[in-house]
C-alpha cells in the first residue's frame, strides 16, 4: 500500500502547504477570507443583497462613530455654559465682597457714634429714674403740705 501512487488531492498538498489559500479560476489569494471572484458572474440576488449589507453596516457604522461624536459636543456645550455660570457667580461674588468691604467700612466709621447713643441712652434713663424719684419726692412733699396746711387751718378754726 506504500508503494501505491498518490492522488492528485495528495499531489496539490505536497505542493502548497495551504490549498484552502488557492482560487480555482486564479491561483493562489492573499486571503483566506477572499473567495469573490471580480471577474466572474455572480447571482444578481446575491450581489444586491451584498451591496445592502455593506450599505447597513456602513450606516450602522457611521452611527456608532457618531455617537460618541455628539456625546462630545453635547459635553462641550455644557462646559460652555458651567464656564459661563462660573464667571456670572465670580461676578456676584465680587460684588458681594465689594459690597461687605463697603459695609464694614461704614460700620467702623459709625461704632463711636453707636457708641455716644448708648451712652446718651444710658444717660436718659439715669435722668428718667432721677425724674420718677423727684416726681415721687415731689408728691410726697406736696402731701405734708397739704397735711400742714390742713392742721393750721383747722387748729384755727378751733380757737
Amino acid at each position: 500500500m506504500d508503494a501505491e501512487k498518490p492522488t492528485t488531492s495528495a499531489a496539490a498538498a505536497a505542493q502548497d502547504p495551504n490549498p484552502l489559500l488557492d482560487s480555482p479560476l486564479h491561483g493562489p489569494t492573499l486571503s483566506s477570507a477572499s473567495s469573490f471572484e471580480a471577474l466572474t458572474r455572480h447571482d444578481p440576488n446575491l450581489s444586491r443583497l451584498a451591496t445592502k449589507m455593506f450599505q447597513k453596516t456602513e450606516e450602522y457604522i457611521t452611527h456608532e462613530l457618531n455617537a460618541p461624536l455628539e456625546d462630545y459636543r453635547l459635553l462641550e456645550e455644557m462646559n460652555r455654559a458651567t464656564i459661563a455660570k462660573y464667571k456670572d457667580m465670580r461676578q456676584i461674588a465680587e460684588n458681594l465682597n465689594a459690597s461687605t468691604s463697603e459695609l464694614s467700612l461704614k460700620f467702623q466709621q459709625l461704632a463711636p457714634l453707636m457708641q455716644q447713643i448708648d451712652e446718651i441712652s444710658d444717660t436718659v434713663d439715669k435722668l428718667e429714674a432721677a425724674a420718677y424719684k423727684l416726681d415721687a419726692y415731689s408728691i410726697a412733699l406736696e402731701n405734708r403740705v397739704k397735711c400742714v396746711l390742713q392742721r393750721k387751718s383747722g387748729g384755727q378754726a378751733a380757737q
